[in-house]
């Protein structure tokens, strides 16, 4: 099972140097830390600059991930033409994109998120924006829509290293004891059925938008339970299905079974459950360059006159306006809304609303904790070896590690033999010590030390050796405040409740709102907005 999403929070590189061990000698490295300067420079709350020019419109996104994009892309579908995207530290955010140009060509690749899963039937705005992007080819809203054969994730779709050797799939049924096969069914049959069932309210128990999902009791009552307690309370014992599940959590909300809730736990598992009439129930749609595909047709579509950079320093509401004071490289300016769509990540927010309180909304009580993530990209001169009979795959995951594996950018491409060079993508989310506690320790951490870091999973599956031999050049991103933790509590939190519920001068969109980071929740939140915006 997969899931990668982010966050965003400008960039700095380091290059390649005469002090670099000799096992990295020669490689190019660049390490992006976005909004790293910019968020510091917030928390450290300094004296506001006076603003030299001012601009006025009638909405004001601030941030241009996922959110922010579908907002803007809303309202420009919609005939509405008076209002601003402004794109924040990182245009794109969580579903940044970069590429290298390797000597064969561009190789794009991701940044963040790199896939989405087949959209629910609730999900009907992304069915619109992907039908609108090519990607839906027929029948949008229909159970099982045709979708784009160049987005469907082509096979082999995944395998696992288990036990010295290559698998099929992410989950080692065909690997272990009858006793612990049979844990393995036993857990699967038990969530497929939750994604079928329905709460005392007529809605699935468990839903894509989180907002939909049914507000019953009886089951609303897993948010206060571990994901961890809960499995052990059902019996379930399997060593490798633990291991499993602590991938499938880390991977999905960087975090481990015991620190997300029972109800997040389930509803990764029973809250989409999308369909294709071209597809087996269960693929997932996938780009080179991740969910930058998405969010590169979405700003394509929101004309350049409504774009800008900049990103907020204070928000201010009165009776009839919103004051944005911002900041560009040409200096600081002020935009006057009407109303504003705040498309920032909470911790953000808290920084630049001085009475978030007011909102509903305390900080120091309700702010989700964030969990950090690496991204690193590796472009290679061909490929490593691999085993005959288990090909590399597109999603390769080592059971047990403390890295997420990687994807391989160029396994969507169509062609009759491998590209002279391939990317492959590393994900590791830093969830064996608290998030505060993973922070500082990134940001002590050397460009060779976040190096190793990152390739944690290539090392072991390739050799050293074979990996720096074929390694022209590394990207990596670091994401300090990665993605929400829906832990314990997350869905009784007031203070999320209160920012969801907001229709005033400010609203909020964001997919912190929905306490864990996937584009279905961000592009909810952002065409709620957008759509409250517009009424009024």
């Amino acid at each position: 099972m997969r899931r990668r999403s982010f966050l965003a929070l400008a960039g700095m590189a380091f290059t390649s140097s005469g002090c670099r061990r000799l096992e990295h000698s020669g490689i190019s490295l660049a390490v992006h830390q976005p909004g790293l300067v910019e968020g510091h420079r917030l928390r450290d709350s300094g004296p506001l600059p006076t603003p030299t020019r001012e601009l006025r419109t009638g909405v004001a996104i601030l941030g241009s991930g996922v959110a922010g994009l579908t907002a803007a892309w809303r309202l420009a579908r919609d005939g509405h033409d008076d209002f601003l995207l402004l794109d924040g530290p990182e245009p794109d955010g969580n579903a940044a994109s970069g590429r290298f140009d390797s000597p064969s060509g561009a190789l794009p690749h991701p940044r963040g998120a790199h896939y989405l899963p087949l959209p629910s039937m609730e999900s009907r705005g992304v069915r619109e924006i992907l039908a609108e992007l090519g990607v839906i080819e027929d029948a949008a809203f229909s159970e099982r829509p045709r979708f784009s054969e160049t987005a469907l994730v082509h096979a082999p779709d995944e395998r696992l290293y288990f036990a010295g050797a290559w698998h099929e799939g992410l989950l080692p049924t065909e690997q272990v004891s009858a006793e612990e096969a049979g844990q393995h069914r036993r857990f699967l049959a038990e969530v497929a059925a939750l994604t079928r069932r329905r709460g005392r309210d007529g809605r699935r128990l468990f839903c894509v938008p989180k907002a939909l999902s049914s507000t019953d009791a009886e089951w609303r009552q897993l948010d206060a339970l571990p994901f961890r307690d809960w499995l052990v309370s059902r019996g379930y014992s399997a060593p490798s299905l633990h291991t499993w599940l602590d991938y499938v959590c880390r991977d999905e909300y960087g975090a481990r079974p015991e620190q997300v809730s029972a109800w997040a736990g389930l509803h990764y598992f029973a809250g989409r459950g999308g369909q294709a009439a071209n597809a087996a129930d269960g693929t997932v749609l996938t780009w080179p360059e991740g969910l930058g595909f998405l969010t590169r047709g979405l700003r394509a579509r929101v004309p350049p006159a409504r774009q800008r950079s900049g990103y907020a320093l204070r928000i201010d509401e009165t009776r009839d306006s919103v004051s944005i004071l911002c900041q560009d490289a040409a200096g600081t300016f002020l935009v006057r809304a009407r109303r504003a769509i705040s498309a920032l990540p909470l911790h953000v927010l808290a920084r630049v609303v001085p009475h978030l309180r007011d909102y509903g909304f305390d900080p120091a009580v309700h702010l989700p904790a964030q969990a950090p993530w690496l991204v690193a990209n590796f472009l290679l001169d061909g490929f490593p070896a691999e085993p005959p009979d288990t090909p590399l795959a597109w999603d390769n995951v080592i059971h047990g590690s403390p890295g997420l594996g990687w994807v391989v950018s160029t396994h969507q491409w169509l062609r009759a033999a491998k590209p002279a060079h391939t990317v492959f993508t590393a994900y590791r989310a830093l969830a064996d010590q608290p998030p505060a506690e993973a922070r500082r320790r990134l940001l002590a951490m050397g460009p060779d030390e976040l190096l190793d870091l990152a390739a944690v999973d290539l090392r072991q599956a390739y050799g050293a050796f074979e990996l720096w031999r074929r390694t022209l050049a590394v990207d990596i991103t670091v994401r300090g405040h990665g993605m929400a933790i829906p832990s314990c509590g997350s869905l009784s939190n007031p203070g999320l409740s209160a920012l969801q519920a907001a229709d005033g001068r400010l609203l909020f969109a964001h997919a912190d709102l929905s306490g864990y980071s996937v584009f279905e929740e961000a592009s909810w939140w952002g065409e709620r907005a957008a759509r409250l915006a517009a009424d009024s």
